[in-house]
């Protein structure tokens, strides 16, 4: 018996670089094997010199951008630990906001470590913000070079998010029965 040709399955990743003063954030489309840029850039937040605005103002870009690119999943760039505790504090509530915006659509999430996150696109786990950022525009092939380069970190934590999950059973966030069901063939019975 001939198998049917399955139909190219289609997700959308929203990846974030979590930030206080600029959050990054980046869009892919994915069909099968073909990522397509579909929109990146950043979140200015520096002129907002309440911390409570700062994550009010994420919290209402970060549903914005969920409301117009209709993600499937949210990748963000784990915080990394740093020497000031207070700005460790604030960066980590920058992203339970934005996790918060995500999960308040019903959108699963994920978090990459910032050294996956460079190993997964460049292959290099130390490698430079402008070595992410050339080979993303390899890979992604856009020409402009971005103004700041929180919006390819982001574009990298979707990106990375992608070449992970290729790796699991597409059903992985929703259970073992949702496996099985969709994949059948995969399954022996008793």
């Amino acid at each position: 018996m001939a198998l049917a040709k399955q139909a190219i399955k289609e997700s959308v990743i929203l990846g974030i670089d979590p930030g206080t003063n600029v959050m990054g954030y980046g869009v892919l489309l994915v069909e099968g094997q073909k990522v397509t840029l579909l929109q990146y850039g950043v979140i200015h937040l520096s002129k907002y010199t309440n911390h409570e605005l700062k994550l009010k103002k994420i919290f209402e870009r970060i549903i914005s951008l969920i409301d117009d690119y209709h993600p499937d999943h949210v990748a963000l760039e784990a915080p990394f630990f740093g020497k000031n505790v207070q700005s460790m504090l604030k960066l980590g509530r920058a992203q339970g906001v934005a996790m918060a915006a995500a999960l308040s659509r019903d959108i699963s999430i994920s978090e990459y470590a910032p050294k996956k996150v460079k190993q997964s696109v460049t292959g290099n786990g130390n490698a430079s913000k402008e070595q992410v950022a050339q080979m993303l525009k390899t890979l992604l092939k856009f020409e402009e070079d971005p103004k700041l380069l929180d919006a390819t970190d982001a574009l990298a934590v979707a990106l990375c998010h992608h070449y992970q999950s290729k790796s699991l059973p597409t059903s992985s966030t929703k259970g073992w029965k949702a496996f099985v069901s969709e994949n059948p063939d995969r399954v022996k019975g008793s």
